[in-house]
């Protein structure tokens, strides 16, 4: 998220948590302005994915979005957030919560430690967000890090470098092209099989290779995808975008997610002229910082507590959970977020995307967790054993 209902992302991850539900009870909380707790959702502009989108338009879109919604934005940041989730431990009748929260998930566990820490017996904060970090500028150079230890990956490995040895170089010449001549891609629709025309560009390259990037298996995904657009085999990549950007915008409520981006990340954001020139460097560009700063410029700015963007600082026993190749919340963000932990343990997962919750052990992992309070004598040496999907050398999968 933000913008994502707990139970749509639970109902895919359910085995994750079984070990612990077998003893205890699963509380999933739809956040407001999300799934079935009033979601603040807005029509997008199909234009607005598009190769080349103006100020006009972004602004344009967000009056419509804002005009749209049922609910004041202004009321549903994190830090109104935390008081429902509080409300409803009182509700309940719980004495204390075992908290766990994924990606922007993680932001709200840490503030709701830091607010309610009587309310909390552990924390488990997996593709860890730290509370002093302004999302935006980042995401274009982390999504870069984490393309280039895929391309250093596959030239690692033997039967990928001799199947792909130039991929790198594919892709900067595909991102290219793309960027300057936009193609029309016909695609059956990888859900419905419709037949859909879709333009492809430099925009619609990154977005696809950005979202690919999150999931181990999709990365495996990646070499095979990117060879066949450099050759001329655009089909598939467009194919994914098309797949991934609906399925985004239908899980994500963007009235949710713009109250939470302009409160708590795009005015706290500083780029200087050096940064912005790096960001210029990576596949994605300086456009989703543009275009979040535009949208944000006319947003409502909403509830935000005044320490909300200091570190947590507690001696709740905190379980943080992070992916090396993770694009978009990588584990130094973890290091960041633990700079005042007094009482936590990190642990990375090699090869290992966006969400560790479900992969190998660390259901195992969580479960000794949450039924101890505590990170001392975890048993981690699973994690060393780790499968990572190998890479699709074709459409039928990797090599034996």
């Amino acid at each position: 998220g933000p913008g994502q209902a707990s139970t749509q992302f639970y109902a895919a991850q359910a085995a994750a948590f079984e070990d612990i539900r077998r003893k205890r009870d699963i509380v999933l909380v739809d956040q407001r302005g999300t799934g079935q707790s009033s979601a603040m959702h807005c029509d997008v502009s199909d234009e607005l994915t598009g190769t080349t989108v103006s100020d006009e338009q972004i602004l344009a879109e967000t009056r419509k979005c804002v005009d749209s919604l049922p609910y004041d934005p202004r009321y549903f940041t994190t830090s109104v957030a935390v008081q429902d989730l509080e409300a409803l431990r009182i509700a309940l009748g719980y004495a204390q919560f075992n908290v766990y929260g994924i990606s922007y998930g993680t932001r709200v566990a840490q503030q709701f430690a830091r607010r309610y820490p009587e309310s909390v017996r552990s924390v488990i904060l997996d593709g860890v967000v730290p509370p002093q970090l302004a999302l935006g500028p980042a995401i274009a150079s982390e999504a870069q890090r984490a393309l280039n230890v895929i391309f250093d990956r596959c030239r690692e490995s033997d039967a990928c470098n001799a199947r792909f040895p130039k991929l790198a170089s594919e892709f900067a010449d595909l991102k290219a092209r793309l960027a300057t001549a936009p193609v029309e891609v016909a695609v059956s629709h990888p859900v419905t099989a419709h037949r859909e025309t879709v333009r492809f560009g430099g925009n619609e390259l990154a977005g696809a290779v950005r979202l690919l990037s999150y999931h181990p298996s999709t990365i495996a995904l990646l070499p095979l995808l990117i060879h066949e657009a450099a050759s001329g085999n655009l089909v598939p990549m467009a194919a994914q975008f098309l797949m991934s950007s609906e399925s985004l915008s239908d899980a994500l409520a963007i009235g949710m997610h713009n109250a939470v981006v302009c409160t708590e990340d795009v005015p706290f954001i500083e780029v200087a002229a050096t940064e912005r020139e790096q960001l210029a460097q990576t596949y994605i560009g300086p456009v989703l910082l543009d275009t979040m700063r535009t949208s944000c410029s006319i947003w409502p700015a909403g509830v935000l507590d005044e320490d909300f963007k200091e570190p947590l600082a507690t001696s709740l026993p905190v379980l943080l959970l992070s992916g090396d190749a993770d694009p978009i919340t990588p584990p130094a963000y973890a290091e960041q977020a633990a700079v005042d932990l007094q009482n936590s343990r990190h642990l990375v997962g090699r090869h290992q995307g966006h969400g560790m919750a479900p992969r190998g052990c660390v259901p195992d992992i969580m479960a000794d967790f949450v039924a101890t309070a505590s990170v001392d004598d975890l048993d981690t040496d699973c994690l060393s054993r780790q499968f990572a999907m190998p890479f699709f050398l074709d459409f039928s999968g990797p090599s034996p």
